[in-house]
């Protein structure tokens, strides 16, 4: 069982930045996949981001790719999202989710955690 928990939303504007930070409970962080999803108001969940469980791999959705950065800390059991440049169309609430399988997914159905997530809001 895994329990994750968002912080680091808010408002922003338009080509300002932000950091999420998803922090995990249990000693098995490190043997999760990690990944970053995000759901607009009247829109389904979207694949944002997620990384390996050694950091080796990243995988990113084309619409955040080059400014968007994930990361994370197995030591502090975190998973972070670095946001630049961010455009009113990144407005959502973002979930962090964690994966049991060996590879990077971008499909909703393969995370078996998610978080209640935190709402970012970029004004333009």
């Amino acid at each position: 069982q895994v329990q994750l928990v968002e912080s680091g939303g808010g408002l922003v504007q338009a080509g300002g930045s932000l950091r999420l930070s998803c922090a995990a409970s249990g000693r098995t962080f490190s043997s999760y996949v990690m990944g970053w999803f995000r759901q607009a108001p009247g829109k389904e969940r979207e694949f944002v981001a997620a990384i390996s469980r050694s950091s080796v791999n990243t995988y990113y959705a084309d619409s955040v790719k080059g400014r968007f950065t994930i990361s994370r800390d197995n030591a502090k059991n975190t998973v972070y999202l670095q946001m630049n440049s961010l455009k009113p169309e990144d407005t959502a609430v973002y979930y962090c989710a964690a994966d049991s399988t060996l590879a990077i997914t971008t499909s909703r159905a393969s995370y078996d955690y998610w978080g209640q997530g935190t709402q970012v809001t970029v004004s333009s």
